[in-house]
């Protein structure tokens, strides 16, 4: 059952995966400064925004799920980026994007059922 925001899973993984997308740009060359910055910023709103939103209304909230997958959506285009601009290497990254993937379906699995079941 979920009670706070902490509850819902898609909070969990993004919250555990954020610290980890950290290390993983800590990596990339200078020149990938900007990268490593939109990167952190994208992935840290994932969660964020479901801590921010919780507790609103039902529509508030899931524009927050909304915003919250937009930021989902948005770390896994920079972490191809990271891939194609050799910052990098695939079977680091690819890791990541799977994780994303995942949060990315719950989130609109979430938003899409919230009103419906809470």
């Amino acid at each position: 059952m979920i009670k706070t925001f902490s509850d819902i899973e898609a909070y969990q993984r993004s919250k555990t995966q954020y610290p980890k997308s950290v290390e993983l740009s800590k990596k990339f060359p200078p020149e990938g400064f900007h990268l490593r910055d939109q990167l952190c910023r994208s992935a840290n709103s994932i969660h964020s925004n479901i801590a921010e939103g919780f507790g609103r209304s039902v529509k508030e909230f899931k524009m927050y799920l909304t915003r919250s997958l937009g930021s989902c959506n948005e770390t896994i285009s920079h972490l191809e980026d990271a891939i194609n601009a050799k910052f990098s290497s695939r079977n680091d990254t690819e890791k990541f994007i799977a994780e994303y993937t995942i949060i990315g379906k719950q989130l609109f699995k979430l938003r899409e059922v919230w009103h419906k079941t809470f």
